[in-house]
């Protein structure tokens, strides 16, 4: 057995340089200098993004609650989860995942489990995800003070039997990251009973 040298510890990717690039409502886009292994070092473009939850919504019959939404940067609609930014300051990101199931679908949920959490593109962006499993479904109205504008005007609501909505990402009919990871892990989770996570890890 060897011991490792001190050319094998990981490499410290220090930021040697942050310069901003571009602010918008959302996003903020950045240029970083990183110090590279072997020396040297580049540039890295970086979006910084406030992150965002999404929500399997199963109800008592095994039905998901899946919703048809117009996305202008692919230029056609999407299905996807209910889901929204993490742009509230200070709302923890389970009230924020409660507040987007009732703007979107007008539901509530007893039951609350954390499915997954995951990078959405970390290739360029930092935005995390987290998909949270909704159960025990009761109807509500909508969120006082909220209103429903743009893109939410022209939006559908359905409910599809979990397991066909699990083939629809199979068949490439759900390309959306967050409803295609929680859909998996959602059938996973029904078929396997692994152990979630706490609400409130993350």
């Amino acid at each position: 057995m060897t011991t490792p040298s001190s050319d094998d510890a990981p490499h410290e990717y220090r930021v040697l340089d942050t310069r901003p690039v571009y602010e918008g409502r959302v996003i903020r886009l950045v240029a970083e200098t990183v110090a590279m292994p072997g020396g040297g070092d580049s540039v890295r473009e970086v979006v910084r993004h406030p992150g965002a939850v999404a929500v399997v919504a199963l109800d008592d019959d095994g039905n998901v609650v899946l919703i048809r939404q117009y996305r202008h940067p692919v230029r056609g609609y999407l299905w996807e989860l209910p889901a929204g930014l993490r742009d509230a300051d200070g709302e923890p990101p389970l009230e924020t995942a409660k507040r987007e199931l009732a703007e979107e679908a007008l539901l509530a949920a007893q039951r609350w489990s954390l499915l997954t959490t995951h990078y959405s593109s970390p290739g360029f962006c930092d935005e995390m995800v987290l998909v949270y499993l909704a159960e025990e479904l009761s109807e509500v109205g909508r969120p006082e003070g909220f209103t429903v504008e743009h893109e939410e005007l022209d939006m559908t609501v359905e409910r599809v039997p979990l397991g066909d909505a699990v083939q629809r990402v199979f068949d490439g009919e759900i390309r959306n990251s967050a409803a295609v990871v929680g859909l998996l892990a959602a059938g996973q989770a029904r078929a396997t009973g692994p152990r979630l996570r706490p609400v409130d890890a993350g």
